[in-house]
């Protein structure tokens, strides 16, 4: 795995530390309206709804998302993909985003 912080869009959500761990716990999927395209980077998200394009500049935050619905919640995820605990805050800033931009959904 590589160590850079994953990016995704502008974040909406509250970042404080409470609502991340919340949203740790979370049971979460992509969204059915929404297609991965890989590219070198990482992928392009689009949401056929909303219409919304999103760069996810970081692969390791493709695999932890195609990965969503196997796992009981965002935590488990993320461990079930091998990102190191010292990362955690930031993919749950990423997954915040993602959720406030429709990409992914709570299930």
């Amino acid at each position: 795995m590589t160590t850079g912080a994953p990016v995704a869009a502008t974040t909406a959500r509250t970042t404080d530390q409470a609502s991340l761990d919340a949203l740790l716990a979370t049971p979460l999927e992509l969204h059915p309206q929404v297609a991965l395209r890989p590219e070198p980077f990482g992928a392009l998200a689009y949401h056929y709804g909303n219409r919304r394009l999103v760069f996810l500049k970081h692969r390791d935050m493709v695999t932890v998302a195609r990965s969503l619905a196997d796992h009981p919640s965002l935590a488990a995820a993320l461990d079930a993909c091998g990102i190191a605990p010292a990362r955690r805050r930031s993919f749950a800033m990423a997954f915040a985003s993602l959720e406030s931009s429709e990409i992914v959904r709570e299930r």
